[in-house]
């Protein structure tokens, strides 16, 4: 009997052990579980978490525009010079045949075919007035992006051309990136790469000559606006410390607002040539062509989401955590209990879903339920020493307020100054107090007052009253 019960107690706590570690994966996922249920001293209870959609190709979501509309070529019928040879002049775009038409959908189809599909314009017939074209994608949602935008160009690729942003579905603009085979003549800027970047200027417009070099080179045809790497500058170059990139996200309005779209513009301002000087005799040879648009992200849900639907030609988030609305901005009727706000990345790995309540729920600061899940509080979410944070396992019991005007929060117990900075306790440096001072002594952050974040994995004590419990119903059990 007594190994019966030794046998049913190893089955339980296995199964319990389990049941904890499901809520704490051991890698960082993408926040695509918005709730699960943990048990309490209240009994069966939901956990809450941060949630996104998984990344996706965004260009079969997107509605395009050309400016000139009667830009694309073909209407009426025309003859161009091919790329390899510009004196064989005997390609046709004709809008009316579907085997020699190029409309703008073709940028967006899937590649591979033979021959490549694409989209082409009209040619540079009235040199030197300047051939100028905007390519518009538009979204009509709040877009994240995860990858580098990837341009694949079926001509030469551009000697001038701008890629812009806006935030708000197309009434304003800024710019994204210049680029152009002479940076201080087209745009009067110094030439850069992203590699010149660093943490503080990565929010800089910069103009690259790297995309705009070579006519006819076979492998040479895209144009990049590079997202990996500037997400490098805080994740490190493979991406591996993504605890780091997503604090910063978390904390720093002006970085996420980098990254998120309504729609893009590109804008075509000089074919590509191959010389210093157009052939006026040969206008056929100068045109744009695209085969191929990559644009990977998400649909923003501001955290409060793990899936976005595709409905009458509309994208939209499907609100968790009593929220609504297109990117899930707004609490629910009669959920108004206390203000909306964003879900958080932090703490690592589960962030807080920061739901809305019931208007009869006054702000009832809950208690920690379990050391496996993140109750829901009106507090703000633990902060991380981003220097130092690894990508799973770590809890900071400090907390910090908020500086609401940008939404930077103080880490680490630092407080905010009239919204503008934050001032950190002793053992802390950096513009959020995200750094631990010891990191710059010799010999490093060693010992338990260093500052460095916590690697202890996440109690399990709250299991043995439960196993103690059960342990003696079964003993119980047995001696009847």
């Amino acid at each position: 009997m007594r190994f019966q019960l030794a046998l049913t107690l190893q089955a339980l706590w296995t199964g319990v052990c389990q049941a904890a570690m499901q809520h704490y994966p051991a890698a960082w996922g993408h926040y695509d579980v918005c709730k699960s249920q943990v048990y309490s001293d209240e009994g069966l209870t939901w956990d809450y978490m941060a949630c996104q959609p998984e990344a996706a190709d965004m260009t079969q979501f997107l509605k395009v525009t050309l400016d000139p509309p009667n830009i694309t070529c073909g209407d009426p019928p025309e003859t161009y010079c091919a790329l390899e040879n510009p004196y064989m002049c005997n390609n046709e775009c004709d809008a009316t045949t579907e085997e020699l038409a190029h409309p703008p959908e073709l940028m967006f189809d899937i590649e591979g075919r033979n021959p490549t599909t694409f989209w082409q314009s009209t040619s540079w017939k009235k040199y030197p007035k300047a051939l100028l074209v905007n390519i518009t994608l538009s979204w009509n949602k709040t877009i994240e992006l995860t990858d580098d935008i990837v341009l694949t160009f079926e001509s030469g690729r551009p000697e001038q051309m701008v890629l812009e942003k806006s935030l708000d579905y197309g009434r304003s603009w800024q710019p994204y990136q210049f680029y152009a085979t002479d940076c201080l003549d087209a745009f009067t800027m110094e030439p850069k790469t992203v590699q010149d970047l660093t943490q503080h200027t990565l929010l800089d417009i910069i103009c690259t000559e790297d995309y705009s070099r070579g006519y006819v080179w076979k492998y040479d045809k895209t144009v990049r606006f590079e997202i990996k790497d500037r997400f490098a500058l805080f994740a490190g170059p493979r991406l591996h410390n993504m605890a780091s990139l997503y604090g910063q996200l978390d904390t720093t309005k002006n970085l996420r607002d980098f990254f998120t779209i309504t729609d893009l513009r590109i804008r075509l301002l000089r074919p590509a040539t191959g010389a210093t000087m157009v052939d006026e005799n040969n206008l056929s040879r100068y045109f744009y062509a695209i085969s191929d648009i990559k644009v990977q992200g998400r649909c923003k849900c501001n955290l409060h989401a793990n899936s976005c639907v595709f409905d009458k030609e509309k994208l939209s988030c499907e609100c968790e955590h009593n929220t609504t609305g297109p990117d899930c901005g707004r609490c629910k009727r009669n959920y108004q209990g206390r203000a909306w706000s964003a879900g958080s990345y932090l703490p690592i790995p589960k962030g807080t879903a920061n739901i809305c309540i019931p208007n009869n729920i006054g702000p009832v600061i809950r208690p920690n339920v379990s050391s496996l899940g993140v109750a829901n509080r009106k507090e703000v979410a633990p902060q991380v020493a981003l220097s130092t944070a690894p990508s799973v396992h770590v809890a900071n019991s400090k907390r910090a307020r908020v500086c609401d005007n940008e939404l930077l929060r103080c880490q680490n117990g630092g407080t905010c100054i009239n919204n503008v900075r934050c001032s950190c306790p002793s053992a802390y440096m950096g513009l959020l107090c995200e750094k631990s001072r010891c990191e710059s002594e010799l010999g490093g952050c060693v010992g338990a007052d260093s500052g460095q974040a916590s690697l202890t994995p996440p109690s399990s004590a709250w299991l043995l009253p439960l196993l103690l419990l059960l342990g003696s119903m079964l003993l119980r059990t047995a001696s009847c």
